[in-house]
């Protein structure tokens, strides 16, 4: 009789569980929805997985930068070019390049530059240096890699401020592989320039650095004159970027790491299917896709809002993608977007939601 009890109970719970479902599903903004494939989200990736570190050093390589030593277990490996996506204590997402050692399997290293609320910061970089004492823990994503450093027997690199974060890993590895390499490193002063001793001592000759309180802004007339084989890397605000750019060869463009989004307006106005609710938006010139179906589903996740984190991925079922983030790979492209900064080519898109 117990056992009959207990099974009779067990039973009972079960069919309350199910009522209580169809309940929540049946009031659910998005409900019915179709049966298709799970949809896509920036927090279901392999690589953006979150891991636990802990913040097990914290040094200022520069005024005004902070330098994180985040140590964890099991932290996969990772090549020059990469960056993680920091989960800040508020629940901001930001990213920053690993700086450190690649062979060093028990941390990552980060280096952030605070950057005011005046000076277009929104917030990021000042949780960095207020919150992130040593000993607190924190979520991280990644790594991932849009920036690679490929094999070459010669490379140019060229990085402004904070830009020599991506860059320094870069030219430890050419000079472990013997290539021949140049660095042109700029900053306001040679006092805001991070790593600057160890770039000296490891390049010589083969550095040039251009504080601007100095000598003003760099001459890059020689990149016109660079041989065939040799690679251009540049990372550091858009200005430097478009003076690398410029500068090259005709024909030729440098690789390059940016420090902010494509613009997330501009062009024209489309319609977005919303194929699992059954809505359709429309997304005005000036507006983001983000913003627009947001205004529909409130609940959407996000962060960065500049293409960098992936918490707004999106598969997307019809439609051509005018792709405008720094993040997704080629693979991904095809069928899903950013929707904080990407938008349509033509004048429809269906997504997954």
């Amino acid at each position: 009789m117990p056992r009959f009890t207990t099974v009779a109970l067990v039973a009972g719970a079960a069919l309350l569980v199910r009522r209580a479902v169809r309940g929540r599903m049946a009031t659910a903004p998005l409900w019915p929805m179709p049966a298709l494939d799970e949809p896509v989200s920036g927090y279901g990736r392999g690589s953006t997985v979150p891991r636990r570190v802990r913040v097990a050093g914290r040094t200022t390589p520069a005024e005004g930068v902070v330098e994180l030593r985040l140590e964890g277990s099991g932290l996969p490996g990772w090549q020059p070019g990469a960056h993680v996506d920091l989960v800040l204590p508020s629940g901001l997402v930001r990213q920053y390049s690993l700086c450190g050692d690649p062979a060093d399997s028990s941390a990552y290293t980060v280096a952030t530059r605070l950057i005011e609320e005046e000076q277009g910061g929104r917030g990021g970089s000042r949780e960095v240096h207020d919150r992130l004492q040593e000993g607190v823990e924190i979520a991280i994503r990644g790594p991932r890699n849009r920036f690679p450093l490929v094999d070459s027997p010669a490379y140019v690199f060229v990085a402004g401020g904070i830009g020599i974060t991506p860059v320094l890993p870069m030219l430890r590895a050419a000079e472990a592989a013997g290539a021949e390499w140049r660095l042109v490193y700029c900053g306001r002063s040679r006092a805001t320039m991070p790593y600057l001793a160890e770039i000296e001592a490891l390049g010589g000759g083969r550095t040039t650095v251009v504080a601007e309180d100095e000598s003003g802004r760099p001459d890059l007339g020689f990149l016109a004159g660079i041989p065939a084989g040799t690679l251009v890397y540049c990372c550091g605000p858009d200005g430097l970027m478009d003076a690398v750019a410029a500068a090259m060869p005709e024909g030729r463009t440098p690789r390059l790491e940016r420090f902010s989004a494509a613009a997330t307006t501009g062009g024209t106005a489309f319609e977005v299917e919303l194929r699992r609710s059954g809505r359709t938006v429309r997304v005005a010139a000036d507006q983001s896709v983000l913003a627009a179906v947001g205004e529909e589903l409130p609940g959407l996740t996000y962060s960065c809002r500049q293409g960098f984190c992936g918490t707004c991925q999106q598969r997307v079922l019809e439609g051509e993608i005018d792709h405008r983030d720094e993040l997704l790979t080629d693979a991904e492209r095809d069928d899903s977007m950013l929707i904080c900064v990407s938008r349509c080519v033509g004048k429809r898109l269906v997504l997954d939601l």
